[in-house]
């Protein structure tokens, strides 16, 4: 209970932990409109309606730790007509609204905090219109980046954008999600082309237009995958300057705007090598000005991960791979076989001039996948070093010219607030974590996680970034969104949201 009341989330300890039905509006009980249950199974028919607080409760939170939340009832739409149908009642009756897609989000975006229903949109996993020669394809919302990566194979062409969890490529459309690729390819809002989006009244928007795609803002080749990819046979760069980016508006709004039924994504071409290698280096601040440096000399890498010792140690341990126990880069080129040589060549070079050491090169996918797969059980890992106790995770991204100063003031941060908080993260945009293990019913501990995450976003803020560089507002960072943006910008965010969702029902109680 001490963490719920210091992190200010209400409710029983534990992310899993529910209370009984939350209500609508407020949080109060208060039940649905009389046959209002009959009319979602009207719908969608019976088997697709649940009102089994077992299922609501599994629908009631994500992977953070925000108290669970669970709607009054969950509905499973198989197409877009359904959703439409399903939104026009909802809106008619003033129910509010959650989608959810495979619930691996980090700040409590799924929880039903007024209660109302739960549209789990896994169930519609149709891929269409993929065209090799655009590069693009469109997914609906129950399909993952690895089923769509999947279904690529033997084209030629990929979805580079990894989160890590296998994730809903429309939820992390919602989230505006990111991951250890958006270094070379971008996070999901350029690699997004257009939107099918359901309003809170069952209208349907098409962001950038019925069929149509667009701009690519990523111009050059090598973000492109031209050249260092293998490859030259790219589709002409789109450009639109025909109104608002409506596209840009919703990625990123977490639900709070209308259902994202639909993605058209932007596809890369599957480059013709890949080599990974890990690098040691003698401290945190080594490291992350060899990052810094790597960047500045043009190197094209795709992937250039962070690890600090205790995380080092703990992925070692947790995936039994024989690591040094330092502040460690994991660096990844993609290219045609000949240039990789020479990239390889240049980003040693830089790797040496910082004190970093242990360079062997991965070139076979089994190889490469292992050390990914270690770098991805990162919070595992960080869970084993405290068997028992529990984990809260951070994100905040700065700009580059000020990663080394912010890193090395964190892990500073870190020690002197005695907490277990291995740092990691995709410092080749800026963007890192700190995986927070505690002790639940330790309410000192609680609150020196509190007041630490609260200066970690404050120290990014004041470096020039953001609270939140993928992992979403959520629930948790709405206070920081305000110093973020300022008042008049949040008041913008109110204004847009109320002309789109006059009565608050589209994921009531996040963002804003």
């Amino acid at each position: 209970m001490a963490l719920r009341r210091v992190l200010g989330l209400g409710g029983a300890l534990g992310r899993r932990s529910c209370c009984s039905k939350v209500g609508l509006h407020g949080g109060t009980e208060r039940p649905l409109p009389p046959d209002f249950v009959e009319a979602l199974r009207a719908v969608v028919g019976g088997p697709n309606v649940s009102t089994a607080m077992a299922v609501r409760e599994q629908h009631g939170h994500d992977e953070s730790m925000h108290t669970c939340a669970p709607p009054d009832a969950v509905v499973w739409p198989q197409a877009v007509g359904q959703v439409q149908e399903l939104a026009a009642l909802c809106y008619r009756c003033r129910v509010p609204m959650v989608p959810f897609g495979t619930g691996t989000g980090l700040e409590g975006g799924v929880n039903a905090v007024q209660g109302g229903i739960c549209f789990d949109l896994s169930r519609m996993d149709t891929i269409t219109e993929l065209s090799l020669e655009d590069f693009s394809v469109a997914v609906e919302p129950g399909v993952t980046r690895k089923a769509l990566n999947n279904h690529l194979r033997g084209t030629g062409l990929w979805f580079p954008v990894d989160p890590g969890a296998d994730a809903s490529l429309c939820g992390m459309a919602a989230t505006g999600a990111s991951g250890t690729n958006a270094v070379r390819y971008g996070t999901m809002r350029p690699n997004v082309l257009n939107l099918r989006v359901v309003l809170p009244d069952g209208r349907l928007l098409h962001t950038a237009g019925p069929g149509r795609q667009a701009r690519w803002e990523l111009g050059d080749r090598d973000r492109l995958g031209g050249g260092h990819a293998g490859t030259h046979s790219l589709a002409p760069c789109r450009k639109r300057a025909a109104g608002y980016d409506l596209t840009s508006l919703f990625v990123g709004s977490e639900g709070t705007l209308g259902f994202l039924t639909q993605a058209t994504l932007r596809l890369h071409p599957l480059p013709e090598a890949a080599a990974v290698t890990t690098a040691a280096f003698p401290s945190v601040q080594a490291a992350v000005a060899c990052t810094v440096q790597v960047l500045q000399a043009a190197v094209p890498v795709a992937r250039i991960e962070f690890l600090d010792e205790v995380m080092v140690g703990a992925c070692g341990r947790f995936s039994k791979l024989e690591l040094p126990a330092a502040a460690t880069l994991l660096l990844e080129l993609h290219g045609s076989r000949r240039s990789l040589a020479e990239q390889q060549q240049q980003a040693e070079e830089i790797v040496r001039l910082n004190g970093g050491s242990g360079l062997a090169w991965a070139e076979e996918p089994e190889e490469r996948g292992r050390l990914w797969d270690m770098r991805h059980s990162a919070w595992y890992a960080a869970l084993a070093l405290r068997p028992g106790c529990q984990g809260y995770s951070t994100d905040v991204c700065v700009p580059i010219s000020r990663l080394p100063d912010v890193v090395v003031e964190t892990k500073q941060d870190l020690q002197d607030s005695g907490l277990t908080g291995p740092m990691v993260g995709h410092v080749g945009d800026g963007n890192f974590h700190c995986l927070l293990i505690f002790d639940p019913q330790d309410p000192a501990e609680a609150q020196r996680i509190h007041t630490f995450t609260q200066r970690l976003g404050r120290r990014a803020l004041a470096a020039g970034g953001t609270c939140t560089g993928e992992h979403g507002v959520g629930l948790g960072k709405r206070a920081l969104l305000l110093e973020e943006l300022g008042q008049e910008g949040l008041d913008t965010l109110h204004r847009i949201k109320a002309a789109l969702d006059p009565h608050n029902l589209m994921n009531p109680g996040k963002v804003l």
